[in-house]
């Protein structure tokens, strides 16, 4: 029987590119129309089209290749999961020029220690992500979403509400912006009264 080799590549953000996995998955001597990719979807995330598509392709005989551990997977009972699906189907795993063996003592460890070190490797990632995003609220650095009108554009939203000579309809085409926005406005405005909602504080002809 003639072993097919079926790559799988993955990069978790639309960022990255995957021409380094796949030039190493030819280098193992992969086709490279038999390479299946997925593009912009973390490891943590069981739902990738480009890796259900590797799945099906292989065969029993035939050899699943990914460069590195963590492209498959990057907590341990899923690399577990799909090695044990894997192996119940005769297809062998490379984890670029190792073959995991299941039924080598050593093999099964050194395979769990990696998925360990992938796991543990994606929290520390997601830590550091967010300790990176506190330390720059707290600078001032990141903050939510901004107001589309400037601080001037919003004195004047107010003004001309108050006015009351342009329903918010005729605000919102004069500012080029939705209605919820001038309604958002209009209630950011230091006109607003304690406890009041923005429904209260917002009056005004809906066109």
């Amino acid at each position: 029987m003639t072993t097919i080799l079926i790559g799988y590549a993955r990069c978790s953000t639309d960022k990255q590119d995957l021409t380094a996995q796949r030039a190493a998955l030819e280098a193992l001597g992969v086709a490279p129309e038999r390479i299946y990719t997925d593009h912009g979807l973390s490891g943590m995330n069981r739902a990738r089209p480009g890796l259900d598509q590797a799945l099906a392709a292989a065969r029993t005989g035939d050899t699943l290749v990914v460069p590195k551990l963590d492209r498959l997977a990057r907590s341990v009972p899923d690399a577990r999961a799909i090695a044990d699906g894997l192996v119940g189907r005769g297809v062998r795993l490379a984890l670029g020029a190792s073959i995991y063996d299941p039924h080598d003592p050593m093999g099964r460890m050194f395979f769990n220690i990696l998925a360990t070190f992938a796991e543990f490797e994606a929290d520390l990632i997601r830590a550091r992500t967010r300790e990176g995003m506190a330390i720059a609220r707290a600078k001032g650095k990141l903050r939510g979403k901004q107001p589309k009108l400037s601080a001037k554009q919003q004195r004047e939203v107010r003004r001309m509400h108050d006015v009351g000579d342009h329903s918010i309809g005729d605000l919102a085409e004069l500012f080029s912006v939705s209605r919820p926005t001038i309604y958002r406005t209009l209630a950011r405005s230091t006109g607003m009264r304690a406890g009041e909602s923005p429904a209260e504080t917002v009056t005004g002809t809906l066109s």
